[in-house]
């Protein structure tokens, strides 16, 4: 028989009634020192980026220099995707609106609401129609 090893014997966190983990595990600021276009996320950065950071202490925030680029947010959640968004137009409200909606997502790829098929657990009242089963037509 096998020995069973320590970290075979860990859970793996989930979301329930006695813990909540959030979707989001880091934010990554990229901005021009230089740029114009960066200028309100610099200010934001400036601003508000330590009581973002305190008042998410689960989420690792990172601000990166990204020279003559137009600045972007960028977001990896625990599934392993990330979702980017450019900043370069938005005021400094914007910005904030646009961080928080990244915290607020839970990095699941966007499914259409239109255009889904019909699904049942029931069958149909009248069942299925089959031109097997059907009369003859006369002539």
């Amino acid at each position: 028989m096998s020995p069973i090893l320590r970290a075979a014997l860990r859970s793996k966190p989930a979301n329930g009634h006695a813990a909540f983990i959030p979707h989001i595990r880091k934010l990554v600021f990229e901005y021009c020192d230089n740029w114009p276009s960066s200028q309100n996320t610099r200010s934001f950065l400036r601003a508000h980026l330590r009581d973002l950071a305190a008042r998410n202490p689960h989420v690792e925030v990172v601000v990166k220099q990204r020279n003559h680029k137009e600045p972007i947010v960028r977001g990896f959640y625990a599934n392993n995707r990330d979702k980017v968004i450019p900043l370069q137009k938005l005021e400094v409200t914007g910005i904030q609106q646009k961080v928080q909606l990244l915290l607020d997502a839970s990095g699941a790829k966007i499914k259409p609401l239109k255009r889904r098929p019909v699904e049942s657990t029931t069958e149909a009242a009248r069942g299925i129609w089959s031109g097997l089963h059907a009369d003859r037509p006369t002539l």
